[in-house]
């Protein structure tokens, strides 16, 4: 019986970081995999900053667009348009993208399976033994789920969650002058439901057109992407994939770990609580995950994931609940120079929210808002 070292479940960017880190320490690593790449994976696919540096070393990411303006809107209304010197955020095809973190563990010496489904865990003090589809065992002295949020190894783990939302998405081919119209341009529009905000991603021949609102309203939040869409002058064009997934962000002292498994990525809820970004939070947890293995001390990836990723978490949910109460004001601050280069600075990698949040002019200001009358936006109703 094969008894590896550490055995990765799932192979997306929290799961194939985790296996080039361990790997390249000298780990003997199998990723297992459910699907086969490339596949496409329901995402924005916007790197920021954060994501780029983390890869930097790895691969070259396969950009299909650099945007530098970004249109900002409230509902459709109070448009307005703003421009960087460099780009603020580079985007991504998930297939592709997933694709060079496969080849990069692959060539860092992890051995990844693919078609292998994860049924069951079982663990002792020594070992962990996953049950698979067909019937037969994998054993590992230690296991990273990245397998997402409904996995199962966060099942095992009993990841706990604060905020569950409804993402929904469509990958559209667009006509010449349409590609023209978005390149180096993304839109964000804040929604009329509380913390609810749609996008346009453009990447090349094709755009990422989506909405995320909390879930239990997934009528309103529908009807939002239909009126979305027709605002737009979409309608009509044929979505060559029309998906929708749940973001799950964990409550601050969920377990990271039950035992020798760990979870990272979304299979831990670790993601920016805003603006649902979570593909830098992958890179980052995964890869932490990955050395805590290799440096065989593995509650020192819940002290990591504690020190480095917790307080950005907890200032994402602060921002959110600026948003959410008040989306006008969050809007009319983006429109000016300081809150454009707080944008920047986050999309850019140059500042988290952590820190912007911890800065002296930005604590009273939240503390003035905090005094004021809450206006929260009433709901979107079907047919609305």
């Amino acid at each position: 019986m094969i008894i590896w070292d550490l055995i990765v479940v799932g192979a997306g960017p929290a799961g194939l970081s985790a296996a080039h880190a361990a790997a390249r320490a000298g780990v003997r690593t199998l990723v297992v995999e459910r699907a086969a790449h490339p596949r496409y994976k329901t995402c924005g696919g916007g790197l920021i900053g954060t994501s780029l540096a983390a890869v930097r070393d790895r691969i070259e990411v396969p950009a299909r667009d650099r945007v530098d303006r970004v249109t900002f809107t409230r509902d459709g209304r109070r448009e307005f348009t703003r421009r960087h010197a460099s780009p603020v955020v580079t985007m991504v095809r998930r297939d592709e993208f997933d694709d060079r973190l496969r080849a990069a563990a692959v060539a860092a010496g992890a051995q990844i399976r693919e078609h292998v489904a994860v049924r069951a865990i079982e663990q002792d003090p020594e070992r962990v033994r996953l049950r698979l589809a067909d019937g037969t065992t994998l054993t590992a002295r230690a296991v990273i789920g990245a397998d997402g949020s409904s996995g199962v190894t966060a099942r095992h783990v009993g990841v706990r969650y604060r905020q569950v939302d409804l993402g929904l998405e469509l990958e559209v081919p667009v006509p010449p002058a349409e590609q023209e119209r978005w390149r180096g341009r993304l839109l964000l529009d804040w929604g009329a439901m509380p913390g609810s905000y749609a996008w346009v991603f453009p990447k090349g021949e094709r755009l990422t057109v989506g909405v995320i609102a909390a879930r239990g309203a997934g009528e309103g939040t529908r009807e939002y992407l239909r009126r979305f869409v027709d605002r737009l002058g979409l309608t009509g064009l044929p979505a060559e994939h029309d998906s929708g997934h749940l973001t799950r962000c964990r409550e601050e002292g969920s377990p990271l770990r039950a035992g020798r498994v760990l979870v990272a990525g979304d299979a831990a809820g670790l993601l920016e609580p805003w603006s649902r970004e979570g593909i830098s939070f992958a890179l980052r947890s995964g890869e932490l995950a990955g050395m805590a293995v290799a440096a065989g001390e593995l509650a020192g990836y819940e002290r990591a994931v504690a020190e480095r990723l917790v307080p950005e978490m907890r200032a994402g949910f602060r921002l959110l609940d600026v948003f959410i109460h008040r989306p006008g004001v969050f809007h009319a601050l983006l429109a000016t120079p300081p809150g454009w280069r707080m944008f920047v600075q986050f999309c850019q990698g140059r500042a988290s929210f952590a820190e912007m949040l911890g800065r002296r002019p930005i604590r009273a200001a939240l503390a003035m808002l905090d005094r004021l009358p809450s206006r929260r936006p009433s709901p979107i109703h079907p047919g609305s």
